[in-house]
């Protein structure tokens, strides 16, 4: 992709699955990749494999839905590594089940890591970019924001809230030179995946009705998404903004 030599990037969610491979593509293109992640271990794994390609990384331990936490952690990588040119706010957590039996505990950390996670990390870092002029930033959203999922309410409303604010917010900066853009996945074979299905016999058979739904017949792989991620954040998208594209194997398709 043209321009992401050099450029300095944060993956929040780098540690694991989608994260780890967007931050792994990001290495090869050359850029100097920001590894966030509250699994400090996995962010660890995910440097050790961009530094076997002879690439440039740091790995940070961050809270998203601490404000504190993601301002140590910006200002942590920018000491390290300069001004960040790409933010890729990637990080997220469910806990499925029907709403009406859902405890509201747990709809404060579904809000706190989806929606005031990505929230922060757009007050903090693009606040920066618009001092320089410049910036792209990428949010992996869901199609259960676009269209629901059962069992996943509180989650849906998140990655909706993200698809709305991220429209708005690329309105409010266009003449700022800052794209910004939304993905959607589709169900995808990550551990956030494997968490909300559970185990077992009822498992599987979820996993076959989505694979029997989706035209592409599979779920999504991690690999599936970094190669528009890194699109949008080359200089070959520069006129493209508060655009939200559905990644999910043909399962929904919005014109």
């Amino acid at each position: 992709m043209r321009g992401l030599k050099d450029k300095n990037v944060i993956v929040t969610g780098g540690g694991a699955g989608i994260g780890r491979a967007i931050c792994l593509r990001f290495a090869e293109e050359g850029s100097v990749v920001g590894i966030f992640d509250i699994d400090e271990s996995g962010a660890n794994e995910t440097l050790e494999q961009i530094k076997q390609q002879g690439r440039r990384a740091f790995a940070y331990s961050c809270d998203i839905a601490n404000y504190d936490a993601v301002t140590r952690a910006v200002d942590k990588f920018e000491f390290d590594a300069g001004a960040t040119d790409v933010l890729v706010n990637n990080a997220g957590w469910d806990q499925g089940g029907p709403f009406l039996s859902s405890d509201p505990e747990v709809w404060k950390k579904i809000i706190d890591i989806n929606l005031y996670g990505p929230l922060s990390m757009h007050h903090i870092v693009v606040g920066r970019m618009t001092e320089f002029g410049h910036g792209k930033v990428i949010n992996i959203a869901s199609d259960a924001g676009r269209v629901g999922s059962s069992g996943e309410s509180v989650y849906s409303a998140c990655k909706g809230g993200v698809i709305a604010f991220s429209k708005t917010l690329a309105r409010e900066l266009a003449r700022s030179n800052i794209q910004i853009n939304t993905i959607c996945p589709g169900p995808t074979d990550t551990a956030l995946f494997h968490s909300f299905a559970g185990e077992g016999e009822r498992a599987e058979k979820l996993k076959q009705g989505l694979q029997k739904a989706i035209p592409m017949k599979r779920l999504g792989q991690p690999e599936d998404y970094p190669g528009l991620v890194t699109f949008l954040a080359s200089d070959d998208a520069d006129y493209i903004t508060g655009q939200t594209i559905s990644v999910s194997g043909g399962l929904t398709m919005h014109g």
